[in-house]
């Protein structure tokens, strides 16, 4: 897979989360978080083993013990960007929750470089910045006073980064994209469940009252939009990936305007077009670059 086909992946992940946003705000009114994420985990755990099962019969080795705890701890982490975006949702909007998440932009070139000593290219930071002006004209030029939601959401966006820097490593390493997908899933959806039976209600009605949302969840937002960030993240680096991965705040912000009568002000759509040339920026010019430096 070429970089360019990585990347659109990765877009396309970024709008099918960009929808969870609505569907993750939607549950709220009949679900508690722990018990939403449990059960959209479970179905997305469901859905990618059989596939998880067909590549270790066709694998050239076993995972080894390290490549299991490597997944394991991804999965943890997901867990609790997961759980703490889901809690945070309850007390902000789509559009806050979504510029938010978003700051993970320049959190995963910032950890590249502080913990895993490695110089991205340049043009990431440039790049990154733009990306968060985008993010920020999105929401109408300035956040509402931050609420606990918001705050909690911030946390979330430390974990998004951590969970974005470390799959390329696991997947590198096992050569096991949707070993690690199944994995996480199943550690999220047995957190879940665990905290959503000590510290929530649930009853049939409303489960079936968020179905629409936990299927959207669960086998989009989670079964074929993860797997596609760790099928496209093998190909192309994690700064790129966070770049197109931020981007989801734009789709958050679209389907919130479409689905939940959120106005997209004027202004933002001055952000839509600077997110767009922070990609094209990401895109094109490492391979300008490369080019320039083949020729010389």
């Amino acid at each position: 897979m070429s970089r360019i086909q990585a990347n659109l992946i990765l877009l396309l992940a970024a709008a099918i989360w960009g929808g969870g946003f609505v569907a993750q705000s939607s549950a709220m009114d009949m679900l508690g978080p722990n018990w939403f994420n449990g059960i959209r985990f479970g179905l997305a755990f469901l859905a990618v083993v059989p596939f998880a099962w067909r590549e270790a019969k066709n694998a050239a080795r076993p995972l080894a013990a390290g490549d299991i705890g490597a997944f394991v701890v991804i999965g943890a982490v997901l867990f609790g960007a997961q759980t703490l975006q889901q809690i945070g949702i309850k007390t902000t909007t789509v559009t806050n929750a979504s510029f938010l998440t978003g700051l993970y932009v320049v959190l995963v070139p910032a950890i590249a470089v502080l913990i895993l000593r490695r110089k991205p290219h340049w043009i990431i930071w440039p790049a990154a910045a733009l990306t968060l002006v985008g993010i920020l004209l999105l929401s109408g030029g300035s956040l509402s006073g931050l609420t606990d939601g918001d705050l909690l959401i911030m946390v979330c966006a430390v974990l998004f980064a951590v969970q974005i820097t470390l799959t390329p490593i696991a997947v590198g390493r096992s050569g096991r994209p949707l070993a690690l997908a199944a994995l996480q899933f199943g550690v999220c959806a047995l957190g879940g469940s665990l905290g959503g039976a000590i510290l929530e209600p649930i009853t049939v009605d409303a489960i079936t009252g968020s179905l629409t949302e936990i299927l959207y969840a669960g086998l989009l937002s989670s079964g074929l939009a993860f797997v596609l960030q760790i099928i496209g993240q093998r190909y192309t680096t994690a700064p790129q990936a966070a770049i197109f991965l931020s981007s989801e705040a734009l789709f958050g912000a679209l389907f919130g305007a479409i689905l939940m009568g959120d106005s997209l002000p004027v202004i933002g759509y001055a952000g839509c077009a600077i997110m767009f040339a922070a990609m094209l920026m990401v895109e094109l010019v490492p391979e300008l670059t490369r080019r320039r430096v083949a020729t010389a």
